[in-house]
């Protein structure tokens, strides 16, 4: 439209230039110029019309969003079904702007939400015990539950087809910080093969995100990666996916969106809202196939290649990681406690109806 614009007015001033030459009087060309600015004020209103007919946002627009800033864990397409959303504009159709910050641990997301910097966190749904039982006078409660599978994977310093668990015994393994879900769903996989984690060299000194450098550095015979630097690893020659802790593990509750109860009581509206949206992410999620959901949400993985993102997103496919709903249950719930317990990271256990509402969720899904 702009093009058109431009070539419009070169076609005027040409016209007005001959008028002028010909000896044209100062009447026909101011009438002239009129009739080119009547036309450019009818195409910038027609412009700005098919703007807004399109879902664009505009100055004006964005004063009808409620902004919510949203921290998340870490930034991996493991949890595509909420970038989906945010690509897909459904928190825009949902009345919302929503402001994306990403903490690097849940610890830190915890820390944001307490100190009210975020509005909501997205994190496992552990650190929301931790803060229950320290006596927290607000709860952290969780209102939707997006993975149901650990998302990491196992990679090892050499290819090995014939790989078990039991391979990890007495070998380095770069793992998790201590009492977070990734290391502690690690830990419930080995003893659930009959593997004590003291059997295992779990190094857990490492911050979150800098294992797979450390691991491509030489450390560690095997390190636990989640997506893409798994298979970034693997593209660099630099190691080899040999087992997937979300296969080995079975369904739990890995991460979940939670809020201050006083929040969720005074925004019960906004977080519908949010929740709608989110929901909305995961039906596309399950209806479309990998490739189409790479297309989605490759702006959120700029750094990683469209091909290599659809390998990942199949791989997270094929092992069930999203529910179709957000409906954090009882049953996943006292899971959580059960994997909490056997951590030994707490020593009593946090009642479900005080950390958990379904109430947003199911009122999502019947949408």
């Amino acid at each position: 439209m702009n093009l058109k614009r431009h070539l419009f007015s070169l076609l005027i001033i040409t016209a007005l230039t001959v008028c002028i030459i010909a000896g044209c009087s100062k009447k026909d060309a101011a009438q002239n110029a009129t009739v080119q600015k009547s036309s450019n004020e009818a195409d910038l209103n027609k412009s700005d019309a098919d703007y807004l007919e399109a879902g664009k946002t505009s100055s004006e627009s964005d004063e009808t969003l409620t902004k919510i800033t949203l921290n998340e864990v870490a930034h991996s397409i493991f949890y595509a079904p909420m970038y989906a959303a945010i690509e897909n504009g459904y928190f825009e159709q949902e009345g919302i702007d929503l402001d994306l910050v990403t903490g690097f641990g849940a610890d830190k997301v915890m820390a944001a939400v307490l100190s009210e910097e975020a509005d909501i966190g997205f994190m496992g749904p552990e650190t929301t015990v931790y803060t229950y039982n320290e006596g927290s006078a607000d709860a952290i409660v969780n209102f939707a539950q997006l993975t149901q599978r650990a998302g990491n994977f196992i990679v090892a310093r050499e290819q090995k087809d014939d790989f078990t668990l039991a391979d990890l015994k007495g070998a380095e393994v770069l793992g998790g910080r201590a009492g977070g879900m990734p290391e502690m769903v690690f830990e419930y996989v080995l003893k659930k093969n009959g593997i004590q984690p003291s059997e295992v060299k779990i190094d857990q000194s490492i911050d979150f995100g800098s294992t797979a450098a450390a691991f491509s550095g030489g450390k560690g015979a095997y390190t636990v990666e989640f997506e893409p630097s798994a298979t970034a690893l693997e593209q660099a020659g630099d190691g080899f996916v040999v087992s997937s802790v979300g296969v080995e593990s079975g369904y739990v509750p890995y991460t979940a969106f939670s809020a201050k109860q006083s929040y969720l009581d005074n925004h019960k509206d906004l977080i519908q809202s949010f929740t709608n949206a989110l929901q909305k992410g995961m039906d596309y999620v399950t209806s479309h196939s990998g490739k189409e959901i790479a297309d989605a949400i490759k702006n959120q993985f700029s750094e990683t290649d469209l091909e290599t993102l659809t390998m990942i997103v199949d791989r997270y496919h094929e092992q069930d990681t999203w529910k179709d709903d957000l409906v954090f249950s009882q049953e996943s719930f006292d899971l959580l406690l059960n994997i909490l317990e056997d951590a030994e990271v707490i020593t009593k256990r946090a009642p479900y109806e005080k950390l958990v509402t379904t109430t947003f969720a199911e009122n999502a899904k019947t949408k």
